[in-house]
């Protein structure tokens, strides 16, 4: 089976899927139309599939024998952005897929119909998994526990992104590392409540303006001076309400922010020091603070062992030229991370951004697209992966 010649034999319908489904994004769990419009794709291809988590879709492609069973997983949900690409197919509603969601998509369709078509082949089973609200960190979450890795029991499992989250993977190149290649995410919300007054009598005030700034830029000691330096971590505060008028103390002021680590022992530190230092200042200034903590997702950790899979089967598709493995993780965070603590498995970057197409801008943006004619190495490396893995059983 020439997996290549294939997966590139159908990159016009990976195209169309990618182009129909963008031009209906949806959002977080309420993903209707793309819901519909995939499962309509897998009864065409005479796929058994159920629905769990609302808008989420569990397919089944059976083997010819009893074997294990490998799961591939893709993130279908938009963003609540304005398109500004003028594509043709531009998204026809206020939502946009400025993530490379509607790829996946495709890529997993794609996946779907070439193994579906070659079930002879395979050793085992092959669960497919169309996942709602990726970008609000819960829709993997939510799917684990409606039992999306039960009956049967997942051995392992693969996802890409694609886009140009790591700049240095270059148009149609599989960039991998082994152990953790995203961050985890958490988000700060701090109330910040004083005394207010008249601007020209801050004696008789307790200025949540002022304190709300020692805090801020204390937390950034954190990264500087509490933080192993080999170590990532970010503290972005990105959003600061306070305040009426120019000659005024408000009573109060609020901000809220993201933090972003990569292992377990610093998340635990920065959740502590962090709502120790947004207490302690507001108490030392006179200052009632409620800091409020919250965990959003953990960091994506790359099993070795299937990477080296993973790293193998790429190798076959794109060659060594274009493989790259990648020497750090990026500060943006995943939600396969949650699939990723349950079983074995690799996320992968498949880059996409060409500048002689302009196709240039970073993810969320409103102009953000990838270049089509890499779709099929996503689906080609998925499915030479699942060869390798069941020949290795």
């Amino acid at each position: 089976m020439n997996v290549i010649d294939i997966c590139m034999g159908i990159q016009a319908d990976i195209v169309k899927w990618r182009r129909d489904l963008h031009e209906i994004p949806e959002l977080g769990m309420e993903l209707e139309k793309t819901h519909k419009y995939v499962t309509d794709e897998l009864s065409k291809m005479n796929i058994s599939y159920k629905t769990i988590s609302k808008t989420g879709i569990v397919a089944i492609i059976e083997g010819i024998s009893d074997g294990p069973t490998i799961a591939i997983r893709a993130d279908m949900d938009g963003l609540p952005i304005k398109e500004k690409t003028k594509l043709p197919f531009s998204s026809k509603n206020n939502c946009m897929h400025a993530c490379g969601h509607d790829a996946h998509t495709s890529m997993l369709l794609a996946t779907a119909k070439i193994l579906s078509e070659n079930k002879n082949l395979l050793k085992g089973n092959v669960k497919l998994i169309f996942q709602p609200a990726e970008e609000i960190s819960s829709g993997a979450e939510a799917m684990i526990k409606e039992g999306v890795l039960e009956n049967p029991k997942v051995d392992f499992i693969l996802g890409l992104h694609i886009g140009a989250l790591f700049p240095e993977v270059k148009l149609g190149m599989i960039g991998v590392k082994s152990g953790y290649i995203t961050s985890a995410v958490d988000k700060i919300s701090v109330t910040v409540k004083g005394k207010g007054g008249h601007g020209a009598m801050p004696h008789l005030s307790v200025d949540p303006i002022l304190i709300a700034s020692e805090i801020i830029s204390s937390l950034q000691k954190i990264v500087s001076r509490e933080t192993n330096p080999h170590h990532p971590v970010v503290v972005t505060i990105g959003s600061i309400n306070g305040g009426s008028s120019w000659n005024i103390i408000p009573e109060k002021v609020t901000f809220e922010g993201t933090i972003r680590s990569i292992y377990p022992e610093d998340r635990d530190m920065l959740e502590k020091r962090v709502v120790e230092i947004c207490e302690g200042v507001g108490k030392a200034n006179g200052a009632e603070v409620k800091a409020l903590y919250e965990r959003i997702c953990p960091s994506v950790n790359n099993n070795p062992n299937t990477t080296d899979l993973l790293i193998k089967s790429a190798e076959k598709i794109v060659g060594n030229e274009k493989l790259l493995i990648l020497e750090n993780p990026t500060m943006v965070s995943e939600d396969m991370a949650y699939y990723l603590e349950e079983v074995p498995g690799t996320f992968f970057f498949l880059g996409s951004n060409n500048p002689q197409k302009k196709i240039i801008y970073p993810h969320h943006h409103p102009k953000f697209t990838v270049d089509e004619d890499v779709l099929w190495i996503g689906s080609a490396v998925f499915i030479q992966s699942v060869f390798d893995f069941f020949d290795l059983t």
